[in-house]
Parts: structure tokens; C-alpha cells; sequence
């Protein structure tokens, strides 16, 4: 397996990542975009653009987290606008030149929802950061990320500038135990 950008992996592999606001899920994603060919997608995102549509305007505040949390349950339960949106992502990228994917999704249940769904490669990372533990966001989904049982654990709390090398080490050799467990 290689891994430099461009480079091809021998296979596409998902990777469920969670953990609370403010981790650096976002940032470590873009970091891993810089050796990989990366496509980042979240289950929240059907559910942010109905909730714009109608007055939500993109605040990250504790009130707008519950606001978008309890939404997302309504339509998990109407008609699991979540998951179907993660199923046609999914497929997306299994047809698209793309190494990894990256799934944003809170829940648990839901995580396992969805990768009953994935017929490659898949692991669940956990990234943590020592200020932020212990913090109450005042919803379920996010107060309770830490419950599930995860494949990887990362300790996002590296200044930027060591971040990115030390996150692509740690990406690297969970892909190398991703896809060994695999075969």
C-alpha cells in the first residue's frame, strides 16, 4: 500500500469519525487531504440544509447543536434522512477516485446503522482533546460520543503545525491495520 496523494490504496476505506465540537475533526480531515485523496462527509448535512432553509443560520452554538440534534432524530425516525443521504454518499465514492471517506455521525446506533451498510473496509475513530472532556453540549448526540465502542482512539492535542505529520503517522498505520484485518 501506498500512501502519498495521488498514489492509490489498494482499497477504498471508510473511516467513521466522531468526537465533541471543537476536536478538530474538520481540520484533521483537511490535513488528511494533504497524502490522501479524501472525500468528508457528514450525516448532519441533509438535516443543516432543510433546518437554513428555514431561519438556522450556521450558528455552533449549544441551543443551535440541540436544535440540529433534535431534528436529526425526527427525521431518523420519519424516514432515515441520515442514513439514506450516508448510503448514496457511500456510493459516490466507491465510483469516484477517492482513497478515503470520511463519515461524520454522532450516535451510535447510527454508526452502526451505518456501516451494516459498507461492503468495504471500515473503522471508527474517536478524537479527543483533553480541554474538552468532560463538557456538556445539552443534547444527546454530542453528550454521549464517548459511549460507543470505537476501532481507534486519536489525542487531538498537538499545536497545528505537529498535528498534521503526527495525525498522517497515526492515519497511516491504522490503515495498514484496517486493511490487515480485512483480508
Amino acid at each position: 500500500m501506498q500512501t502519498d496523494k495521488g498514489a492509490e490504496i489498494m482499497e477504498k476505506v471508510v473511516i467513521i469519525i466522531n468526537g465533541n465540537g471543537g476536536v478538530g475533526k474538520d481540520t484533521l480531515c483537511e490535513l488528511a487531504a494533504e497524502a490522501f485523496k479524501v472525500t468528508n462527509i457528514s450525516s448532519i448535512t441533509p438535516i443543516k440544509d432543510i433546518a437554513a432553509r428555514y431561519g438556522w443560520n450556521g450558528e455552533k452554538d449549544a441551543r443551535s447543536r440541540k436544535f440540529l440534534a433534535d431534528l436529526k432524530k425526527v427525521f431518523t425516525e420519519y424516514n432515515d434522512l441520515p442514513t439514506n443521504y450516508l448510503v448514496e454518499e457511500y456510493r459516490k465514492f466507491l465510483e469516484s477516485d477517492s482513497e478515503l471517506l470520511f463519515v461524520h455521525i454522532r450516535e451510535g446506533q447510527e454508526i452502526d446503522k451505518f456501516r451494516r451498510q459498507v461492503n468495504t473496509p471500515c473503522a471508527a475513530l474517536l478524537i479527543r482533546r483533553d480541554h474538552l472532556k468532560g463538557r456538556s453540549w445539552g443534547n444527546e448526540a454530542d453528550d454521549n460520543v464517548a459511549g460507543y465502542a470505537y476501532d481507534f482512539r486519536y489525542d487531538n492535542d498537538r499545536p497545528l503545525a505537529q498535528a498534521g505529520p503526527d495525525f498522517i503517522r497515526f492515519l497511516r498505520d491504522m490503515l495498514d491495520t484496517v486493511l490487515k484485518k480485512d483480508r
